[in-house]
């Protein structure tokens, strides 16, 4: 097979092929384009790739590949290059340095997708900086505990996923990527997110979760085109005002945080549809909640219908109109279950703290003066035109949950012998697994 110079496309991915080594003769391919070796047994790529010059796609994904050769950045015409869940433990040096090169070699110039997640790297090389026309960058799931200021010279990126690292800051950089339209830094270290995030003019989608944030900056109020905004566990205590900013925000949720309020120039947000502040400490919600059209507002991992009956109330401290419910004040979950069963925090407490007046009594005994209502225009519309999904955070994440709850249910019986209270819990659970 090796002869064939004419050869456009190679193909051998899947375990069945189990190849071991790619020999040079690789070189005598000079009009191959694509290239898949994906999961296979290949440990190394030989120096003398670097003579399919014609080459856009490769792909050696799932190999046991520690390195890629110091050449690779002459594939000039490379647009996508994977090499993900591999064993990669650094780049090339000049893998986007386009100087230290001769001009008729180039540095992966035109490279557009650069999927890297899955590996073993602790850093990633400033020169990846230079590659200018890069459209998708992920690194998640290594190990890197920061990301270089040139980053910010990747003026054409519109994906960059850093999740499952290490990461405690992100670099002021990052606020020149004006395309960037997903950003996704879940399950890091972050203790703060630069101010410079405001300056992401373009982006739509921010995940945050599983963080150590204890507070968003103001300019996140700059984020005009933001649609997602996801920032579950983390230790917020507070949200700007500004997030009232974010015109274009259907989905927020900040749920199993610290916060005590929130704040009422949220209405600005006209199209938010979709708000999740569970497993928070709020005592009651602002009135101005009442001007949004909300398809859903979860207060509690308990919580069986997406819309709630609120009444008006005042608060003593300030005098201002507020809205309570049922389900309010939120009731705090045992800290040593909310990192284990993130989900189940609220239902933990119910057992725990279950009092005489149950939660359906306390219903029974409200007085219910305010509903949200449903625009009966949204809901003509969502008749006619087809539903494009995107994560929503809950009930997302129900059936995954789904076994977790019910194992939780025999274990709590079986070890806290509950019999008064058994009923009350059983019931709980149910309203969860029957969304499912």
């Amino acid at each position: 097979v090796w002869g064939h110079k004419t050869l456009s496309k190679f193909e051998e991915s899947g375990h069945d092929n189990e190849i071991q080594r790619l020999p040079p003769e690789i070189a005598n391919f000079m009009q191959l384009v694509e290239l898949d070796l994906s999961r296979n047994d290949i440990p190394e790529i030989p120096e003398s790739i670097s003579f399919c010059r014609a080459l856009q796609v490769a792909d050696f994904s799932g190999n046991p590949l520690t390195r890629l050769p110091e050449s690779f950045p002459e594939l000039q015409n490379l647009t996508c290059l994977s090499v993900n869940d591999i064993s990669l433990q650094a780049l090339p040096e000049n893998i986007g340095n386009l100087y230290n090169l001769p001009e008729t070699i180039g540095a992966l110039f035109n490279l557009k997708d650069l999927w890297l997640d899955g590996n073993q790297l602790a850093e990633i090389p400033q020169e990846v900086g230079n590659l200018k026309n890069l459209l998708c960058l992920d690194v998640s799931e290594n190990k890197l505990e920061c990301l270089p200021e040139e980053i910010s010279g990747l003026t054409s990126l519109t994906d960059l996923l850093v999740s499952q690292n290490v990461l405690q800051v992100l670099p002021d950089g990052i606020g020149k990527l004006r395309r960037l339209s997903i950003l996704k830094v879940d399950q890091n270290k972050l203790i703060q997110l630069t101010d410079s995030i405001g300056d992401c003019e373009s982006l739509t989608e921010l995940v945050l979760t599983e963080n150590q944030l204890q507070s968003l900056p103001k300019s996140i109020g700059k984020l005009k085109k933001l649609n997602n905004l996801n920032a579950d566990r983390n230790k917020l205590t507070s949200l700007p005002k500004e997030i009232g900013g974010c015109c274009s925000l259907n989905v927020f949720s900040v749920r199993d945080n610290r916060l005590c309020r929130i704040p009422p120039e949220i209405s600005q947000a006209t199209e938010l549809h979709v708000l999740d502040v569970a497993g928070n400490r709020l005592t009651y919600l602002p009135l101005s909640l009442t001007t949004l059209k909300l398809k859903a507002l979860w207060l509690s991992d308990n919580q069986s219908q997406p819309l709630l009956t609120f009444q008006t109330d005042t608060d003593p401290e300030t005098g201002e109109k507020i809205l309570t419910c049922v389900l309010l004040p939120q009731m705090p979950s045992e800290p040593g279950h909310q990192d284990n069963l993130p989900r189940c925090g609220a239902l933990e407490s119910l057992v725990n703290e279950m009092s005489d007046e149950t939660w359906n009594e306390r219903a029974v005994n409200r007085v219910s003066a305010i509903r949200f209502l449903e625009d009966e225009k949204d809901e003509e519309d969502n008749e006619m035109r087809t539903l494009l999904r995107r994560a929503t955070p809950h009930p997302g994440e129900l059936k995954n949950m789904k076994k977790t709850v019910e194992n939780l249910r025999n274990d709590m019986n079986a070890a806290k012998g509950l019999d008064s209270n058994k009923n009350e819990v059983n019931n709980a659970i149910d309203r969860v697994t029957t969304s499912v």
